[in-house]
């Protein structure tokens, strides 16, 4: 046996010998972590309460990507004591499963928001976006004050969850139809929401999130963004579940 693993100079000495064994054990490697990824229908567990992203909600996503906020926060909280403790429980797969690109990351000048929904009131988050030193004295973050001047674009809406179901976001053609009327509805504390929440669901926050009633603008879809982020899982009764294919 022991001259068995002194023969190693013979791969050591002839390169091409060496790189086909390196070509060999990292296939073996990489077929014994693939391979069983092709007879499960999903490496995502189910967890109740994730839904799609209401057309308000989307919006604001949106406009969160195209201003590049992912540059300073990322949205992923690692299984870490220190991150647990600072920002909630950690981040699950179901929880981006319909975020197209995910918003992960690892940079952090700004803290990490996957948690962030409901620990702000509207109005923080309306003046910090506005002047961002008026609340946190110590911020580096840039004032982005032009979103309350900027009507929210709508006529859009319905193609963007069209473009999500081509990727496995499960909108139905009747979400399709009625994303203008939704997000106009989610922005109005006064509107009827039982078709709205019918769809998404009766946690879906309905009122007028940028302090303006009378304007519909992209602070009102960010903050709305902003203000469900981690609040769709109850992880006081959260129990995590194998996939039916490991059951």
């Amino acid at each position: 046996m022991k001259n068995i693993w002194k023969k190693h100079g013979v791969l050591e000495r002839r390169s091409i010998l060496l790189t086909v064994a390196i070509l060999l054990v990292v296939s073996v490697g990489g077929l014994v972590e693939i391979a069983p990824l092709f007879y499960l229908e999903s490496t995502i567990e189910k967890v109740k309460g994730v839904r799609p992203y209401t057309p308000l909600e989307l919006a604001g996503r949106d406009i969160y990507i195209r201003e590049g906020c992912y540059n300073c926060h990322s949205q992923m909280i690692r299984p870490l004591r220190d991150e647990v403790e600072r920002y909630g429980h950690y981040s699950l797969a179901a929880e981006s499963m319909y975020d197209h690109p995910f918003q992960w990351g690892s940079k952090r000048t700004g803290p990490d928001l996957a948690r962030v929904g409901g620990k702000y009131s509207d109005d923080w988050h309306r003046d910090h976006l506005i002047d961002p030193r008026s609340v946190v004295p110590e911020s580096v973050m840039p004032p982005y004050a032009f979103l309350s001047g900027r009507e929210l674009e709508l006529k859009d809406v319905q193609a963007k969850l069209a473009a999500m179901t081509k990727v496995g976001v499960p909108y139905t053609q009747d979400m399709i139809d009625n994303a203008k009327a939704d997000l106009m509805t989610q922005a109005d504390p006064f509107s009827p929401a039982r078709d709205l929440k019918g769809r998404y669901g009766d946690a879906v926050l309905q009122r007028d999130f940028d302090g303006d009633p009378a304007r519909l603008t992209e602070m009102d879809a960010l903050i709305a963004y902003m203000q469900m982020l981690g609040t769709l899982v109850d992880f006081s009764t959260y129990q995590a579940e194998a996939p039916e294919n490991l059951r």
